[in-house]
């Protein structure tokens, strides 16, 4: 009985102490910010932090989803990449999906973390949002609004092992924005441009054709898909020797033998858009040159029934037949 009584003192004694700490706290952060200026409190704040992140064996990197007005290419390649990596089991997760073409998209919920491996060294990430109205609002009085607004900033965290700082800047990051463009390129809904005048104008593609579909010879049809491959991995090898970066293929036959599933399929295959050139809608050459130069890299142009719309004469003739004005050359 007696131990019981000498414990309940005890704890008595400790509810005290945690109690008048805490009061002295609250007093002492009242006095703080009640005498001590703001730009004073901001200095010391930051030194804490300092000494803090100078002690810990972990660094953290600090990823937003905006810089100034414009989007943080990182913030984008990081979200992209983590939805990859994401251990759906997680107890807060977030899930989105904006085309009814594409699959769900996995993201994390505020506050959670996830761990990645890269090259051996594990970096955690967290997803952090904080409201920043009060700065909006400032900002936004200066300029004579109102500045009732809520303003959510996000931002990834990540943090490591602080021998790991090289390695997180030139290795993991690096890798980080070559998988988002990946993922991007597999992702993004392909195009067919049709010419109108001087100008293209788009339409979604989705033709369903691809090389697993296609009705081919099995060893030919490898033959295209092993050629497309190594002229893509060959851009930097063309303009190193000064050859513009394109190939080309002709395709013939009688009318519906697969040549526009054909093209379908390469465009499918490389994540290319197409470019269907209609040469009857061409007068001038120099119509012809904007139209080229208004493609975008990495895309398909397509020139069908180049025999049937274009009239070929010989070299020859056109030199003994009237000269037309050398800026504008009719196509023919």
């Amino acid at each position: 009985m007696a131990s019981y009584d000498k414990a309940m003192e005890s704890y008595k004694k400790a509810v005290t102490t945690a109690a008048s700490l805490a009061a002295s706290a609250m007093l002492v952060r009242g006095v703080v910010n009640e005498l001590v200026p703001y730009e004073v409190r901001d200095l010391l704040f930051s030194g804490m932090g300092y000494l803090r992140s100078h002690m810990s064996s972990q660094h953290t990197i600090i990823i937003e989803e905006t810089e100034g007005w414009a989007n943080n290419q990182l913030y984008d390649a990081a979200r992209a990449y983590l939805a990859t990596r994401i251990n759906t089991d997680m107890q807060r997760l977030r899930v989105s999906r904006v085309d009814e073409t594409k699959s769900m998209m996995f993201s994390m919920e505020e506050g959670e973390e996830m761990a990645d491996v890269h090259e051996g060294t594990e970096f955690k990430w967290r997803l952090v949002c904080r409201d920043n109205s009060s700065a909006s609002s400032s900002n936004t009085n200066g300029r004579g609004g109102s500045g009732n607004f809520k303003l959510e900033v996000r931002s990834f965290e990540m943090s490591f092992h602080r021998k790991h700082k090289d390695k997180a800047l030139t290795s993991y990051l690096p890798h980080i924005l070559a998988v988002a463009k990946k993922i991007k390129e597999q992702n993004r809904t392909l195009k067919i441009y049709m010419n109108e005048g001087e100008s293209w104008f788009a339409i979604d593609l989705h033709h369903p054709s691809t090389f697993s579909t296609l009705a081919m010879d099995h060893k030919l049809k490898q033959s295209v898909m092993d050629d497309l491959e190594r002229f893509v991995k060959r851009k930097e090898y063309y303009k190193k020797i000064g050859k513009a970066w394109k190939r080309g293929y002709l395709l013939y036959g009688p009318p519906g033998t697969g040549k526009s599933s054909m093209i379908a399929a390469m465009a499918n295959y490389l994540k290319f858009d197409v470019y269907d050139l209609e040469l009857t809608e061409v007068n001038w050459n120099s119509t012809l040159r904007r139209l080229l130069i208004g493609m975008t890299n990495r895309s398909i142009l397509v020139i069908e029934d180049i025999d049937c719309t274009v009239e070929l004469q010989q070299r020859e003739e056109g030199q003994e037949g009237t000269k037309s004005n050398p800026s504008e050359d009719k196509v023919r």
